[in-house]
């Protein structure tokens, strides 16, 4: 039996939008998005039921997400389908989906039962303690481009901890973002009222921010929506976790390589067509391997198939939709003219882009100084190693690096000295995994949010609760 009925999503009166195929623009199914009316609603009903939720045993809340994350495993091919063409994943990609959905279900079960507070030293004849409490009512933001992922990563610790949910979706990925997360939690058993699944635009994300009843908000996004959230969140004295762009770099050493190299240089930007926040943005390879570097990169570029996923098998899908297409061609046209070469790609038939290698970039070149969230390779060559750490660290942005070389040490060095939240020596840019903290510095967030200890931070308040035998005497 299928898990998902599309007939639940235009239950309620407002505005139909189509979900559509990203490869084909075909109308997959309809949903209602939500408004300002909707959210004020849905945050009601979430707050009347989270106190029961969390007063409920820490085993109960564990065992719904332990059949939560059973559950992503036993529909996996009907979620895999949407994922493949509501997200234009490759069904590689959405696989990793499944199984990092299915690991933060399991890492929050765990949570539930984590120490709630500690024992306090105190000088006063009282016992003192931390006790953690749920927030209460956490509102999430998700974006596009890894829909499961970026919603289940705030949903499954939020819930374990004892929270009530409500996750806003964008529309363009409203199933495999936001309906599916809603289908896998009540045949869980999540008790109704817990979360709600708001698909909407900017208007119906400003009234989750801006709604009293939510105290914390779990945001991730581009950074100029990010500002948005942050400013409105502040004015509203709310707590927000950020998460946002990313132009991150890979330095590959003059003793790299390059035959193993090569690939690992590739996934970090073509995979899912360059739409990852960790997509490796800059390419910083030592002078001496320079040229070869670009040539093999350029050559594997032009070895990729570009498809469609759901009925060929690709190594990169469609972009999202024609606005990013049109983003990514123009910032790689104005690229060119700047002066860069382009050594692969470059061309587009319909929403499907070339995986491209652009070379001889500089400081001005569009495609290497912002984010692109396209399958783009900007590649700069350095002669120094401490070229090489002022090129990485001359950027905005400070969310995931990668360094290559045989000599750990120096890597582990080099990292030292370029601010970013995650660094992988030996590896590119892009790897998540649910028990691993996850952030950025500058303009791609405020810091760790998610993963581990940092859940417990992110979604819960620190109590200081004191306790004495006898009432406490003052001098007046």
């Amino acid at each position: 039996m299928p898990l998902l009925d599309p007939s639940t999503w235009l239950t309620r009166p407002g505005v139909e939008h189509p979900v559509v195929e990203a490869a084909t623009g075909e109308r997959l199914a309809t949903v209602t998005l939500a408004g300002p009316s909707d959210v004020a609603a849905a945050t009601e009903a979430a707050q009347a039921a989270q106190r029961e939720w969390a007063a409920a045993p820490h085993f109960v809340r564990a065992g719904v997400l332990r059949r939560a994350g059973d559950l992503f495993t036993a529909h996996a091919p009907e979620l895999r389908d949407w994922l493949v063409r509501e997200a234009g994943s490759i069904p590689g990609k959405a696989d990793f989906e499944l199984h990092v959905a299915a690991q933060e279900c399991y890492e929050a079960a765990a949570l539930a039962s984590r120490p709630t507070g500690q024992l306090l030293p105190s000088e006063q004849p009282r016992l003192s303690y931390t006790r953690r409490v749920p927030a209460g009512v956490v509102g999430v933001i998700a974006p596009f481009n890894a829909p499961l992922i970026l919603s289940i990563r705030s949903v499954a610790p939020a819930l374990a901890l004892g929270n009530a949910v409500v996750l806003k979706p964008d529309p363009r990925t409203a199933v495999c973002g936001g309906h599916a997360l809603a289908a896998i939690f009540a045949e869980a058993g999540l008790p109704d009222g817990l979360l709600h699944v708001l698909p909407g635009g900017a208007e119906t994300g400003a009234a989750l921010v801006a709604d009293p009843r939510v105290p914390v908000l779990s945001f991730t996004g581009s950074t100029g929506a990010g500002r948005a959230v942050g400013e409105l969140a502040g004015r509203h004295l709310k707590r927000v976790h950020l998460e946002l762009g990313g132009n991150s770099a890979l330095i590959v050493l003059e003793d790299a390589d390059l035959d193993a190299v090569i690939s690992t240089a590739a996934w970090g930007s073509f995979f899912h067509q360059g739409q990852i926040c960790m997509t490796t943005g800059r390419h910083l390879v030592h002078r001496s391997l320079y040229d070869e570097y670009v040539e093999r990169l350029a050559a594997k570029a032009d070895s990729l198939a570009v498809g469609d996923p759901h009925r060929a098998q690709v190594h990169l899908g469609p972009l999202i939709d024609d606005g990013q297409l049109t983003k990514v061609h123009a910032l790689v046209t104005a690229s060119t003219s700047a002066g860069a070469k382009l050594a692969a790609g470059g061309t587009h038939e319909e929403r499907y882009y070339r995986p491209t290698v652009l070379a001889d970039v500089t400081d001005d070149t569009p495609a290497y100084a912002e984010e692109v969230f396209g399958p783009v390779a900007p590649v700069r060559p350095f002669d120094t190693a401490e070229e090489a750490v002022a090129l990485a660290s001359a950027s905005t942005y400070g969310l995931s690096l990668g360094i290559v070389t045989p000599d750990v040490t120096r890597g582990l060095d080099l990292a030292s000295r370029i601010p970013t939240g995650i660094v992988h020596i030996n590896d590119q840019t892009v790897n998540d995994e649910a028990i691993a903290p996850f952030g950025g510095l500058a303009a791609s967030g405020n810091g760790t949010r998610f993963g581990g200890e940092a859940n417990l931070d992110a979604f819960t308040e620190l109590r200081w609760t004191t306790v004495r035998g006898d009432v406490a005497g003052y001098p007046f």
